[in-house]
């Protein structure tokens, strides 16, 4: 997921390592911070596969800013992981929303759809956070105030998901 989003803002403009962070901060933070610990080891694992690039400019004060742009083998490294997600890319909320905000840059409408069509038949899939017999156990089944509102609201969460990604997928085949 942070390689993804990096390549993901990177394909969009140059940045230095701070506004990348602030960018990343913006899209996943509140749920999944990043750290200096592993956005700086992941940006040098880019760098060195050849999937970025980086130059130096001067800063705003006496240190230069490290400056990170996309390279040609980094963007065919960012259309390959949004053609082809991880499963967990499609079944985690926080990594599909992190999927969503760069499945513009597919440029074939069809593989958009089909990467939509798979959030939808993962959705489509009874599921629940709470099982009973190995069965999953809806709001009205649980006894518990508490679960009962997690379940409901995962639930109108997940039909208004259902109901958003069928139009987006009309209008991505039509």
């Amino acid at each position: 997921m942070l390689e993804l989003s990096i390549l993901g803002f990177l394909s969009e403009e140059p940045l230095h390592g701070y506004e990348l962070k602030e960018r990343i901060k913006a899209l996943s933070g509140h749920v999944r911070p990043v750290s200096d610990g592993a956005l700086y080891p992941a940006i040098t694992r880019l760098i060195t596969a050849g999937k970025l690039d980086q130059h130096a400019e001067p800063g705003s004060s006496a240190a230069p800013r490290r400056i990170l742009s996309l390279t040609d083998r980094g963007r065919e490294d960012l259309l390959e992981r949004l053609r082809h997600p991880k499963q967990t890319e499609i079944t985690d909320q926080v990594r599909f929303n992190t999927l969503l905000a760069f499945l513009r840059h597919l440029p074939d409408p069809r593989e958009q759809a089909a990467v939509l069509r798979r959030r939808q038949e993962f959705l489509d899939t009874p599921a629940s956070f709470f099982y009973r017999d190995g069965k999953p156990v809806r709001a009205e089944e649980t006894g518990d105030l508490f679960r009962q509102g997690m379940l409901r609201v995962a639930r109108a969460t997940g039909e208004a998901e259902r109901k958003w990604l069928a139009e987006a997928i009309a209008q991505l085949e039509s």
